[in-house]
């Protein structure tokens, strides 16, 4: 499951530097890569763009339902091209 950021996010800026993948980047609202979110496996016990954002502004994308696994071949595969 990717995440994604709704329209009532504040564009405070505090989850773009929390992402360890790099996914999020600056726009209105800020956005979520699909192809970079991992909900933080291989990372953190949870997505830590949820954990920080004042307006709790950042669900599931029910467009992208995605199982543990994929989300940890994700991480595996972004780990090996950096």
């Amino acid at each position: 499951m990717a995440l994604l950021i709704t329209d009532a996010c504040i564009a405070c800026d505090i989850c773009e530097p929390e992402c360890p993948n790099e996914a999020i980047s600056a726009g209105d609202p800020y956005v979520i890569d699909p192809e970079r979110c991992t909900e933080c496996v291989g990372h953190y016990d949870a997505p830590q763009c949820q954990q920080v954002c004042p307006v709790d502004c950042i669900p599931v994308d029910p467009e992208r339902i995605e199982s543990h696994a994929t989300l940890e071949a994700r991480y595996q595969r972004l780990c090996a091209a950096s």
